[in-house]
């Protein structure tokens, strides 16, 4: 039997290994005091980072640096989480949202640009811009319930990424995303696992039921990072951007989010889910 050790993956310093965490750990904490303030903080918050990830939404979709739709989808972006801000409960928002993603496809269409791409990117980003907002908004809980997915997502990035690394091994989907692994995959589910049920314990909730619920945001999660990356391809793009030092563009940052807020928002205003699982607040 061969007593031949296995090989040590060859790891080589990055100056991501330093920018990565210090530009994440300043967005996550901008993020958690808009969430703090309020409503018309956390809106404003979203709304920056949405019209963000728009912008490199058009440009990957027509390799130009600004799209004219890109004016009316930040309007229609802008407009709408403002209506949702300041009347929670009404549906103008989403008459908004969906009029300037009408607005948005004629104009490309207009002049044989894609239209139905440009158009997609109004709503892949404005309705879990317009569900956060309005979770955040859902009652005395709806900061904590935030505050609990955004730890998952973060855990799903950062375990993602450590695991990837330090483990390697074969791909996730190479096709879509070569540098994406199944250690990767299952190091940020893990993450997530652990963070949520700390989180919820120390809240005073279900950490066990709050697990199996992590293990859904984080596979939600994943599924959005590589809808990102299949776009990306599509348009023959590498990064979204290069906005954020360490994490590449806005879209990059986000694209997890956007499908996991999707979900949670869904979940918990349309169908009653409690994802703070009994937690006494």
């Amino acid at each position: 039997m061969s007593t031949e050790a296995a090989p040590v993956r060859n790891l080589r310093f990055s100056l991501d290994w330093i920018t990565r965490p210090v530009f994440g750990i300043a967005l996550a904490a901008i993020a958690i005091a808009a969430l703090d303030e309020g409503r018309w903080y956390f809106a404003l918050f979203v709304c920056v980072f949405a019209i963000g990830a728009v912008r490199e939404w058009h440009r990957m979709v027509e390799h130009r640096k600004f799209a004219r739709e890109f004016w009316l989808s930040s309007a229609a972006l802008a407009l709408s989480l403002l209506v949702l801000a300041a009347a929670p409960h009404r549906r103008e928002a989403w008459i908004v949202l969906t009029a300037g993603a009408l607005a948005v496809f004629v104009s490309a269409r207009a002049r044989a640009a894609h239209g139905l791409w440009h158009a997609a990117g109004v709503l892949y980003i404005g309705i879990p811009a317009l569900l956060l907002v309005a979770l955040r908004d859902s009652g005395a809980r709806g900061a904590w319930i935030i505050a609990g997915f955004l730890l998952i997502v973060w855990a799903t990035d950062t375990g993602a990424l450590i695991a990837g690394n330090l483990i390697g091994g074969p791909k996730l989907w190479p096709r879509l995303s070569p540098n994406k692994t199944w250690s990767g995959t299952l190091g940020g589910i893990a993450a997530a696992m652990a963070i949520e049920a700390i989180y919820i314990g120390a809240l005073g909730g279900e950490a066990l039921v709050a697990v199996a619920y992590a293990i859904a945001v984080a596979i939600v999660a994943h599924g959005g990072d590589l809808f990102e990356s299949a776009v990306k391809r599509r348009f023959s793009f590498k990064d979204s951007g290069g906005l954020i030092p360490g994490h590449g563009g806005v879209l990059d940052r986000i694209d997890s989010a956007l499908a996991a807020a999707t979900v949670v928002g869904i979940c918990v205003l349309g169908v009653g889910l409690d994802p703070l699982f009994g937690a006494r607040l």
